[in-house]
């Protein structure tokens, strides 16, 4: 059945990491296990090898990917597969979100009152794993993983996640509250923050600390700091403040074209000072801090913007 987007549905993941997909048909053989109502990321990378994951660019098979209880909406039924807009990741695309398709056994509808508790949990290891209340292991999840907060206590914070109830180790998470201004973080945490995943393999469409694609390393390490950023480099290249070149700071992104410069841009990274650069490159390769000079990256360095304001006050 169709849905108009006047009457369209919300959902929220109900997997670790969901891969939003280009068409249903965008997923291969090897992709199948990244489909399932249990889908685990780690088990998707040990079954890809480094062309199968350039394929997901070079095809154009993959969009983006969302979070354990991250919410989208629902345009359109389609077979197995949901027709979505995710509103937390603005993109040219849709001016509603990011579009794409997520399988619908990764989606589930939950209840408004109880998702929007004014407390959160979030993660801030590389990853977590949410327990149930056997101390049994449900499901590993990222970095940047929000869900609302049942009870707190002093060794587990007790949570809703989209089927139930489970409990992560205090030590992982930090509690904070959803509807208070948060202290906004400086250049310098951004990088800090970033350094912490110097070589994680990058992982074409990735939103999730088991492989970030360049632009959304940059999304992610500005959203640890309630910046809200766009989801593609083309668009984070469009906003913020626009830097000259040479007046860069710690924390800005760098844009990078083709052509020199001259062309459409592909690549966005951090400027780490001293002339270097903290980004995730490309498929095969891993989160790198590099020399800029000498680099083609030197050549092709055509735009730089900063998102983060040395204020506390909202951007």
């Amino acid at each position: 059945m169709t849905h108009t987007k006047e009457n369209n549905e919300k959902r929220v993941v109900r997997v670790p990491v969901a891969t939003l997909w280009t068409a249903p048909d965008s997923p291969r053989e090897v992709d199948q296990t990244s489909l399932t109502a249990s889908a685990s990321m780690s088990d998707w990378l040990k079954v890809l090898d480094d062309d199968q994951k350039r394929e997901l660019c070079d095809e154009n098979l993959v969009q983006s990917q969302l979070l354990l209880g991250e919410e989208v909406w629902v345009d359109e039924w389609i077979g197995d597969w949901a027709k979505v807009v995710v509103p937390s990741q603005s993109s040219k695309k849709d001016k509603r979100g990011y579009p794409g398709y997520i399988p619908i056994s990764q989606l589930v509808k939950t209840n408004e009152a109880d998702w929007n508790s004014n407390e959160q949990a979030v993660v801030h290891k590389k990853q977590a794993w949410l327990y149930n209340g056997a101390e049994e292991p449900l499901m590993e999840v990222s970095y940047l993983t929000f869900l609302p907060v049942i009870e707190e206590k002093d060794t587990f914070v007790k949570v809703l996640y989209p089927d139930g109830v489970g409990y992560f180790a205090s030590e992982d998470v930090a509690v904070q509250t959803k509807h208070e201004t948060k202290a906004k973080g400086s250049g310098e945490d951004l990088i800090r923050s970033g350094e912490a995943f110097v070589g994680l393999p990058y992982f074409w469409g990735g939103m999730s600390a088991f492989g970030y694609d360049c632009s959304g390393f940059a999304y992610n390490m500005h959203k640890a700091f309630h910046y809200e950023i766009p989801r593609d480099a083309t668009d984070q290249a469009k906003s913020g403040t626009n830097v000259a070149l040479d007046d860069l700071q710690v924390g800005d992104l760098l844009f990078f074209a083709y052509e020199e410069g001259q062309g459409r841009i592909h690549h966005v990274g951090f400027y780490y000072g001293e002339n270097k650069m903290l980004h995730s490159p490309n498929v095969g390769k891993s989160i790198e801090i590099i020399d800029l000079e000498g680099t083609v990256y030197e050549k092709e360095l055509c735009v730089a913007r900063r998102y983060w304001s040395e204020t506390e006050e909202p951007s």
